[in-house]
């Protein structure tokens, strides 16, 4: 018997690494492998079933051990533990570290960038690119009186709370709803009136969305942040002096067509509440989402006494400012001639 014992002892390391080894491979060894980079953005729908993930995958040559992690997904009932959302695999990860994450249910957030929008529809239709959600979802948020009241918010004012900027924000509707989409810019919105800028508006004697509405006609107005304060010192002083605003991009807005280069007389008799050549008064709400340094220039407004401004005729993007009507009509006559000798019609 002894002089079998070594052949038995290599059938048992034989059969040993026969059954070990391939366990190993499937469950310890390295499986997620990463062609461009050292991470892998899975993005993993509502709804799908554990298949799905596997064949995602594998279609996107992630997974190296298919077999490997279909076993182990099954050994770990992932099948009924598959959690929608965005997962960072990293590469060198092994199968049973995959399905662990997976299972896990533990999201990583998207980064969300957004600036300048002029319309609900088109802000609607970026956020449904970038989250799980329709632009149609979304827009019945954005419209929804009972919902947006307990903002003391209405679809014309519901942009006042988008401040454009960078956030943090999970991907998936179970985390990320439409509703939770405005639940979370106007945290922010709240966040963003600290006690300086409280105190700049009440200076003002302009609320919140006065403000933002304000600055959004800034924003349109110029994209020079070093004259905003300056333009919205004009607005402000119209408002003082019970003077209409006169501004060009609310009848941009008001006719609905923003390739306008030159208003003209039959632009101003558009029929809206943002037509403020006919009403006086801050429109019902923001033309577009304001940036961070219009708004601020709206609550750190330019004191002066100009109540007029017009484009310079060199293109530059900044204004001439004037005291009295007589003075602006003659800016006014050397900027048409500009846009005339440029073909701008």
């Amino acid at each position: 018997m002894k002089k079998y014992r070594p052949i038995i002892i290599a059938i048992l390391i034989g059969l040993i690494v026969l059954v070990v080894y391939p366990v190993y491979q499937w469950v310890f060894a390295p499986s997620v492998r990463i062609e461009q980079g050292d991470s892998y953005d899975l993005y993993i729908p509502t709804g799908v079933d554990y298949t799905y993930v596997g064949e995602k995958l594998l279609n996107d040559k992630v997974i190296t051990r298919p077999e490997g992690f279909q076993r182990v997904a099954r050994q770990m009932n992932y099948p009924r533990h598959v959690y929608p959302g965005r997962y960072i695999l990293r590469d060198g990860m092994s199968n049973r570290e995959l399905v662990q994450l997976l299972r896990s249910g533990v999201q990583s957030p998207i980064t969300f960038t957004f600036v300048k929008f002029r319309l609900p529809e088109d802000f609607a239709l970026h956020i449904a690119e970038r989250f799980e959600m329709s632009k149609t979802e979304i827009m019945y948020a954005f419209e929804d009186e009972a919902f947006l009241s307990e903002f003391g918010l209405t679809p014309e004012t519901v942009l006042g709370i988008m401040i454009p900027n960078t956030y943090e924000m999970y991907w998936s509707k179970n985390k990320t709803s439409p509703e939770d989409f405005v639940k979370r810019m106007y945290k922010e919105y709240r966040a963003f009136w600290n006690d300086r800028r409280e105190a700049q508006r009440k200076r003002l004697g302009l609320t919140r969305q006065e403000v933002m509405t304000l600055a959004s006609i800034v924003e349109e107005e110029t994209n020079r942040n070093d004259e905003k304060a300056k333009v919205a010192g004009v607005y402000l002083n119209r408002i003082r002096k019970r003077m209409k605003l006169d501004a060009d991009p609310t009848v941009k807005f008001a006719v609905g067509d923003f390739t306008i280069k030159r208003v003209l007389n039959k632009h101003l008799e558009v029929e809206s509440p943002y037509n403020t050549y006919k009403y006086a008064g801050i429109p019902p709400g923001p033309i577009c989402t304001p940036s961070i340094p219009s708004i601020d220039a709206v609550l750190a407004d330019e004191r002066h006494e100009f109540y007029y401004f017009c484009a310079k005729p060199d293109g530059s993007g900044y204004h001439k400012f004037s005291q009295n009507l007589t003075e602006h009509l003659n800016y006014a006559r050397g900027y048409h001639q500009f846009l005339d000798n440029n073909n701008i019609r």
